[in-house]
């Protein structure tokens, strides 16, 4: 890192406000396109939306959303933990962590406790990959994907309250969860469905394999999928009421199955069956170790370094005047920055967060959680397929009728084991999202949360959890995203994905960044297209 009094000293090509994930990638695409990068975040740690903690930068994190709300995409943060009654299994919260009942010095304490803060990576915005994903194309591309390491996402689950088939080898959580078919032997297999129900599921998986082919693609094209994706399911395929949830967990959207549409879930669907088995049996998508999206994200700011880009934290943006280039500026860019410094720049890019004096974009709002528990939830994350690797995380999704709440969105929650690296052993993340904020949406995530605990056994209690309010953007629109346009020199990332899975528009927006910046310079088919660096192995 360079020294802060040489900022002044220098012009740059491009000043990056952020270190979110399309922010790093843009800022390692430029500095390996020749580009003089200074990339800057208002924090004291990198990731922004996108970033992971230990449970004392959680802290940290939780005070400072809390007392300057503006500044970031979040609000309503708060932390728990968690109180253990010898006469009760359960948790209760507890805003102070003081435990509610003292024993014998002589009685050894062994009830689960939570290791040290840095056991645990907590990511403010969990997602997964799907293996056919454009992100782990560019990842292999740039070659920065030998610094990461990978985990498998393995089965669906859906709720069921008073699970009606209940298989007597089913244990821990999976007595009161369906596993959610995610293939042709998946279907076949499974002891839930009828026959009558399986061949008019087959019906429908067998369009959508046809659809995979290019020409087929073109003959559905007149297809009507404007209606509501159960309306879709019933009307052209007869598949029963019953299995038009675990359909709609496929598509992962974030609506309630009467206002998600076929042309939301249709391709989505197609995308997970599509995925399975392309990095390996029995998987269709994975997980990055230690932190999720904020460990690509560092490892896209650590290469960009090692290209030359500079890096400053704790500095952000207080003004910015964009001038028009002559001959004498070819840096119109006139940026004042948090430190008192004043630097030159071509262009400036960042989130409506990193910038100063920008309307903030319309948004979405989720409430989300993390929990961590003291279970490691091994009937969730069976071996999928012979040969296939152990999943290190599995999907459950909630229904709202199923929490009492039937016109509410679902809940979904990521269970991560310890082979993410996220937490100790013995332990696990549960990472909760619901497309509903406030109180509102928190009561249900804490529902859901205890609904799995609960149903895992009396061993698995809430040991900590952080509950906040996220801003983003959801698929569900329909709206692709795209860069905004504050000024001829100066633009802005659309509000972050609040997806479960990565969603691939994210790569297309941080080429569109990167051509404005390069412009006929370079071919853009180069675009995240590197060879290996001499010691790039040591980066």
């Amino acid at each position: 890192m360079n020294d802060m009094e040489s900022l002044s000293e220098n012009s740059w090509d491009i000043i990056i406000a952020g270190t979110g994930l399309a922010q790093s990638l843009l800022a390692f695409a430029l500095s390996r396109s020749g580009k003089r990068v200074l990339h800057l975040d208002q924090n004291s740690y990198y990731g922004g939306s996108e970033a992971a903690f230990s449970l004392e930068e959680a802290s940290e994190w939780v005070n400072s959303v809390n007392h300057h709300p503006s500044r970031t995409p979040f609000d309503e943060a708060k932390i728990f933990t968690y109180q253990h009654p010898q006469d009760s299994p359960r948790s209760s919260p507890s805003q102070t962590g003081s435990e509610s009942s003292e024993r014998p010095q002589s009685t050894p304490d062994l009830r689960p406790k939570l290791a040290s803060s840095r056991a645990y990576t907590l990511s403010l915005s969990p997602y997964f990959l799907y293996t056919r994903s454009e992100l782990i194309s560019i990842l292999i591309s740039s070659k920065v994907y030998r610094q990461l390491e990978f985990m498998a996402v393995g089965s669906w689950w859906l709720h069921f309250p008073e699970h009606p088939n209940a298989e007597s080898n089913d244990t821990g959580a999976a007595r009161l969860f369906h596993r959610v078919p995610g293939n042709r032997e998946d279907v076949f297999a499974d002891t839930h469905i009828s026959m009558k129900s399986k061949r008019t599921l087959m019906r429908f998986l067998r369009h959508l394999n046809k659809a995979q082919d290019e020409e087929a693609s073109e003959m559905e094209t007149n297809e009507d999928l404007s209606m509501p994706f159960g309306d879709y399911l019933s009307s052209k395929f007869s598949v029963p009421q019953d299995l038009h949830n675990p359909l709609l967990s496929l598509s992962l959207s974030q609506l309630p199955q009467q206002d998600t549409t076929a042309s939301y879930a249709v391709p989505r669907i197609k995308r997970h069956l599509a995925s399975i088995g392309a990095l390996g049996p029995g998987f269709g998508s994975i997980v990055s170790k230690y932190g999720g999206g904020s460990e690509i994200l560092q490892v896209g700011c650590r290469a960009s370094a090692v290209g030359g880009g500079v890096y400053a934290l704790d500095t952000g943006i207080q003004s910015i005047t964009d001038a028009e280039a002559s001959a004498e500026s070819e840096h119109p860019v006139e940026v004042q920055l948090s430190n008192g410094e004043t630097v030159r720049t071509k262009f400036v890019i960042g989130s409506a967060w990193d910038l100063p004096s920008q309307k903030q974009p319309s948004c979405a709002k989720v409430a989300r959680s993390i929990t961590i528990a003291s279970s490691d939830f091994t009937s969730l994350l069976p071996v999928t397929a012979e040969g296939g690797p152990v999943p290190a995380s599995a999907v459950l999704m909630f229904p709202g009728d199923t929490l009492s709440s039937p016109q509410s969105p679902p809940v979904y929650l990521q269970v991560h084991s310890s082979d993410t690296g996220d937490c100790p052993r013995q332990q696990s993340i549960i990472y909760g999202s619901i497309a509903l904020s406030g109180p509102e949406g928190h009561t249900l995530l804490e529902c859901a949360v205890d609904r799995l605990l609960r149903a895992e056994g009396p061993q698995a209690i809430a040991l900590w959890s952080m509950r906040y309010n996220q801003l983003g953007r959801l698929s569900n629109d329909g709206t692709p995203p795209s860069i905004q346009t504050y000024s001829p020199h100066v633009f802005s990332f659309p509000p972050a994905s609040l997806d479960l899975a990565f969603e691939d528009e994210t790569v297309d927006v941080i080429k569109q960044a990167w051509m404005k910046i390069v412009g006929d310079e370079v071919d853009h088919d180069e675009f995240m297209n590197f060879e290996d660096r001499e010691g790039a192995s040591d980066d």
